[in-house]
């Protein structure tokens, strides 16, 4: 018999505790990770737009769309632009072609990003945006609208 000023857990007690921590450590880890890419994917889209809108804007000043070759001495390059904030992708600019008069930019995931079920982002021109590279199940609308 214990005696009844006797305090404390018992092993039964704190088994219980930490497989309870487990399972919630279980759910929480994969839900906060996907909230993360979740939120580098906004800012890989917001860095799309941003980088169409300058090719917008250079176009509209000599006539034709920017390449990654003719923009590397340009000062009115927007700093930032090829990486997002988190650098968890890398935006690329378009190789030149025979007549500059489209487009399509990437953004191609990056560091703790690689293993997004979104890939990698594209935007043309047009306004046409798609994704390559999904894991199975996940669409190009689900990536772009969420």
């Amino acid at each position: 018999m214990r005696p009844a000023s006797s305090r404390g857990f018992t092993l039964i007690e704190m088994l219980i505790v930490v497989a309870l921590v487990g399972i919630l450590t279980a759910v929480a880890i994969p839900s906060y990770q996907e909230y993360m890419r979740r939120g580098a994917r906004s800012e890989a889209k917001a860095g799309l737009l941003q980088a169409a809108q300058w090719m917008e804007r250079a176009a509209t000043v000599s006539g034709v769309y920017p390449t990654a070759a003719n923009t590397n001495n340009a000062n009115f390059f927007p700093s930032g632009l090829r990486s997002v904030p988190s650098n968890r992708y890398a935006i690329a600019l378009p190789a030149a072609d025979s007549t500059n008069v489209a487009f399509v930019l990437t953004a191609t995931p990056q560091n703790a990003q690689t293993g997004d079920k979104c890939g990698t982002f594209t935007l043309a021109q047009n306004g046409e945006r798609n994704n390559t590279g999904m894991k199975s199940g996940t669409t190009s609308a689900d990536c772009w609208n969420r």
